[in-house]
């Protein structure tokens, strides 16, 4: 789109840099404002309007998703493809094997045991598994062990 404001490679270059900076900083609106400004105040119709309304209609419709500056403070990974990794690590390389089917059900199940395991929670989560199981099939068990036997005969 820099291409409907600058001429040269130089200018946009600056134009795209100073407006993804802005968006790292959380000035998602900002932005969009300053581009509808431009766009009046150049005086664009038709196609080179649509353009510039397509691209705030995408940061206005995701604006709320794009808070990367609070993202970049936690630390959080704001680029497509450690997400693209993660689902490729994650989901593909589990789900589709050779000849393996999933109902939906059975498909989360194993991704809920497989993110476990990726994240180095399994043996966490099975001892609370273990903790759980034993309550519901033995839940006096607690009970019992209170008792004192006299098994003396």
């Amino acid at each position: 789109m820099s291409r409907l404001f600058c001429k040269d490679e130089a200018s946009r270059t600056a134009f795209v840099k100073e407006r993804v900076h802005r968006i790292l900083r959380g000035e998602v609106m900002s932005v969009v404002h300053g581009l509808r400004s431009l766009a009046t105040r150049h005086k664009f119709e038709g196609k080179r309007r649509a353009e510039v309304d397509k691209v705030c209609a995408y940061f206005e419709n995701n604006a709320d998703r794009m808070h990367y500056d609070e993202y970049l403070a936690k630390g959080y990974p704001i680029a497509s493809g450690v997400i693209e990794g993660a689902c490729r690590h994650v989901v593909k390389d589990r789900m589709e094997r050779t000849g393996m089917g999933w109902t939906v059900p059975g498909a989360q199940a194993m991704l809920s045991l497989r993110c476990l395991w990726v994240g180095d929670d399994w043996d966490v989560y099975l001892t609370f598994r273990i903790e759980q199981e034993t309550q519901r099939l033995h839940p006096h068990r607690a009970d019992l062990k209170e008792m004192k036997w006299d098994l003396a005969i």
